[in-house]
């Protein structure tokens, strides 16, 4: 792989390899992780993933080239499905009613990162919109494959999320953003080159605070003062 992708992946590695060894990932793939910590995660990402729906709806309003105007499109779809799926399946196998999801308030990383987006959707340009939407296929995708490398057992609880973010269909979405991304940065001047590598940055960096505040049970510090 090269172009600017690239250069962003070794400008963020530290950070890839960080967000593999987080407890919640090491947890993940050896099936051991808590269905407390689980449950908290999908009421995290069932929120998340409408603003990322969203933000992905922009990108595909702001699109110059088909190719990829159907694709933040469809992923913009995808993502709306994926949240139903959480609420038709995830939520019952790991015994979340939509009462205890609407119990468990979004945490700060949670609403940190959507509003991140939704600001760059809002004013950044296209280039550094799309860059800030990368990682959350990229990283998934990365942190999938990890697993799935590593496993030892057929009988991990949670094998249907790790195939999801692990199968060809999801690896080639990355493939297809990462295009999107490359084909931006090479018509872009430098300034926004810049801003775009900040954005994939910026974005990487909270894929990697989603998975810690998951772990922590993220809440507010302030909540006692209310």
């Amino acid at each position: 792989m090269s172009g600017f992708c690239a250069q962003a992946w070794r400008h963020t590695e530290r950070i890839q390899q960080a967000v593999l060894e987080l407890p919640f990932n090491l947890e993940l793939a050896d099936g051991s992780l808590s269905r407390q910590r689980f449950q908290f995660y999908l009421a995290q990402d069932s929120r998340y993933l409408l603003g990322f729906g969203r933000a992905l709806a922009v990108a595909a309003a702001r699109a110059d080239q088909p190719e990829e105007l159907a694709f933040f499109s469809g992923a913009a779809q995808e993502a709306v499905l994926v949240e139903r799926q959480l609420h038709e399946s995830y939520f019952r196998q790991f015994g979340l009613s939509q009462d205890e999801v609407d119990q468990i308030e979004t945490s700060p990383t949670c609403l940190g990162y959507t509003s991140y987006l939704l600001s760059c959707a809002q004013s950044a340009s296209y280039g550094e919109l799309i860059a800030a939407l990368l990682p959350c296929f990229w990283v998934y995708h990365h942190v999938g494959t990890d697993i799935l490398r590593r496993q030892t057992s057929a009988e991990n609880p949670f094998q249907e999320w790790i195939n999801t973010y692990a199968d060809d269909e999801f690896a080639a979405s990355v493939t297809r953003c990462q295009q999107a991304v490359d084909r931006a940065a090479e018509h872009a001047d430098l300034a926004t080159r810049d801003a775009m590598l900040a954005a994939f940055t910026k974005a990487s960096e909270y894929e990697w605070m989603f998975w810690d505040s998951a772990y922590r049970l993220e809440g507010w510090p302030t909540a006692h003062l209310r």
